[in-house]
């Protein structure tokens, strides 16, 4: 559990938390960024897999050459998640997941370091130190990742979905996920009490290291470098077999089956979720290639 965060959301920052923006206007001259892409195909169906940061800074030009030829390519784009267009529209979804009911306050759960810990923190966004007290503790957890994205110079209004959505909104391209709102705040809202003040204490210890972690992570993901992806999130693995299995193993079973349906109509289809569910032999690739699927490497 210790380093899951630190280590994986740099690029699995559940995109419900990303919200509605809309994307930057278009920078010229920009480095050039290669992120890793995919592409598994049948006799008429060709679906890319491209792995997106959900939270980036605008300093990198991604959505060019072989990325971009692939989305023009496509008359279906297939997102992780769908938000919104506003904001509010999250409000009463969030409510239903993260606010805790009990009646006992989010500080009152947490050691005396941990509450002190998390007072610190809070009062480093300029927040009260009782801010979260209402919600449940995955949902203090994934706000304080919010947070530190937001400190780096990271939002959602450069991240890839984002991008994409417009792009694929502007163009008339069908849009699609795999997952929904209520899916994601709901798969975390499952996880027992006990399991949901671990990541937020280890959210609260580890807060230190985690921009160097997303720096990491984020150069990785400019350069292509799936092995580097990769052993980040099997780390995770190590630190909480029960949060890596809901966070990836199960998601991946999910979307391989999604794929195979997929496979079925004939097509050509832009599937883009977070880069760690692409990398590895436990990704999305590795299982599909498992199963006989000729899966390449774009690039």
């Amino acid at each position: 559990m210790k380093t899951l965060f630190r280590r994986a959301s740099a690029a699995l920052l559940p995109a419900l938390l990303i919200g509605a923006a809309p994307a930057p206007a278009a920078v010229p001259a920009l480095p050039d960024a290669e992120p890793a892409m995919w592409v598994v195909k049948d006799a008429d169906t060709t679906i890319y897999l491209f792995g997106t940061f959900h939270a980036l800074d605008g300093k990198r030009d991604w959505f060019n050459d072989e990325v971009r030829q692939a989305f023009d390519a496509s008359q279906d784009v297939v997102l992780e998640v769908i938000t919104p267009d506003n904001p509010a529209e999250l409000g009463p979804i969030v409510l239903k997941y993260a606010l805790d009911t009990t009646g006992k306050t989010l500080t009152s759960k947490l050691s005396l370091k941990s509450q002190q810990a998390l007072a610190a923190t809070l009062k480093g966004y300029g927040m009260p130190a009782n801010a979260l007290d209402k919600y449940k503790p995955f949902f203090a957890s994934l706000t304080l990742t919010t947070l530190q994205f937001g400190k780096l110079g990271m939002g959602p209004e450069a991240g890839a979905e984002a991008v994409l959505k417009k792009a694929a909104t502007t163009s008339g391209k069908k849009l699609g996920s795999v997952e929904t709102i209520d899916d994601q705040l709901g798969m975390f809202a499952a996880l027992s009490e006990a399991e949901q003040i671990k990541l937020l204490e280890s959210s609260l210890e580890d807060s230190a290291a985690m921009g160097s972690e997303i720096s990491k992570m984020l150069e990785a993901w400019n350069h292509g470098d799936a092995k580097a992806v990769a052993s980040a999130i099997q780390q995770s693995d190590t630190d909480s077999p029960a949060l890596y299995k809901m966070m990836f193993t199960d998601r991946n079973a999910r979307w391989v089956e999604w794929v195979d349906r997929r496979l079925a109509t004939p097509g050509t289809v832009f599937m883009a979720v977070g880069a760690g569910h692409l990398a590895g032999d436990r990704s999305v690739v590795g299982l599909l290639r498992r199963q006989g699927h000729r899966v390449s490497r774009v690039q």
